[in-house]
């Protein structure tokens, strides 16, 4: 079994930032491709960014591409999501996702490629 905890959300102002943390624990991860969700109210989860388990490959959904970074420290058993240039529209719960078993190259961008999910953590950004 493989638990997630997230943290790091809260309020920002327009134009600001924060950085999520997500830490894993259960087995190794870094072996876990790993990828950062949000819900807004009244819509559907939707993947924000995505990062293989190794060879650094990265993805971005185009509305936050250029202002938000995933990163991971496997020696910290942690993936992180930098937002900068934070919008009022970037205001969801944001949740962290790993799934284990796919090749080192993969990157994960749809909910059903992820077996484990952390609890979530509120991010709210005012205008």
């Amino acid at each position: 079994q493989v638990q997630l905890v997230e943290s790091g959300g809260g309020l920002a102002q327009a134009g600001g930032s924060l950085r999520l943390s997500c830490a894993a624990s259960g087995r190794p991860f870094s072996n876990y491709a790993m990828g950062w969700f949000r819900q807004a109210p009244g819509k559907g989860r939707e993947s924000v960014a995505a990062i293989s388990w190794g060879a650094g490959n990265t993805y971005y959904a185009d509305s936050v591409k250029g202002r938000f970074t995933i990163s991971r420290d496997n020696a910290k058993n942690t993936v992180y999501l930098q937002m900068n240039s934070l919008k009022p529209e970037d205001t969801a719960v944001y949740y962290c996702a790993a799934r284990m078993g796919v090749s080192f190259t993969v990157v994960l961008t749809t909910q059903g490629d992820y077996d484990y999910w952390g609890q979530g953590t509120q991010v709210t950004v005012s205008s």
